[in-house]
């Protein structure tokens, strides 16, 4: 369903849960990160109704997930660390070459986070899948169709903003980018470490 073209190895799980206060940390702000790139989409084309709308509800909505995931850290005795650059994020954000094309510029913001989003949803579908701690499982099992919702999403406004053929190719590089970089990734108690 994702179209991702490398699976996380279940190796990350022991990673993750070996630094558990880590990988909430950094999910955490990756939540926050998120909400703040659906107000910075509502800030810069603002005039596109449907669109700030939805991206209205996606902040509220990652927002909320900041909160469950920091409330999750506080029942556990955990302290939010200190946000670390997102260096996953920022690699992909480079893909796309600068432009000044304003339409342009959108669909790559939105392929980037519809990817962002179709990692996460896979990640806490393997954590979630391989945890013995029924909690945590099914708090990120929930977390999943969050993800995977918002990732269709911010694909399918990707493809009404540029002709469906450009908007796939752009799709399938971005993909094949992503996929070598992740074949280098699975070491660090992070969300997309």
């Amino acid at each position: 369903m994702l179209g991702l073209k490398f699976e996380t190895a279940t190796s990350w799980v022991d990673v993750a849960q070996n630094g558990l206060e880590q990988l909430l940390t950094d999910h955490a702000f990756a939540e926050q990160k998120a909400a703040s790139n659906a107000v910075s989409i509502i800030i810069n084309y603002s005039e596109e109704t449907q669109l700030v709308k939805d991206m209205s509800d996606i902040a509220i909505e990652e927002m909320e997930h900041f909160r469950m995931v920091h409330h999750l850290m506080i029942s556990r005795d955990m302290t939010l660390g200190k946000a670390t650059k997102n260096d996953y994020a920022l690699r992909l954000q480079k893909f796309f070459p600068h432009t000044h094309d304003r339409i342009e510029a959108l669909v790559h913001r939105l392929l980037v986070a519809a990817l962002i989003e179709a990692r996460s949803c896979e990640r806490f579908k393997v954590f979630s899948e391989h945890l013995d701690d029924q909690e945590l499982s099914k708090f990120y099992k929930d977390l999943m169709i969050s993800e995977a919702n918002h990732y269709t999403l911010f694909l399918g406004y990707a493809r009404t903003y540029m002709d469906r053929n450009d908007v796939d190719q752009k799709w399938q590089d971005l993909l094949a980018f992503e996929a070598n970089m992740m074949k280098k990734r699975g070491t660090l108690a992070k969300v997309h470490g």
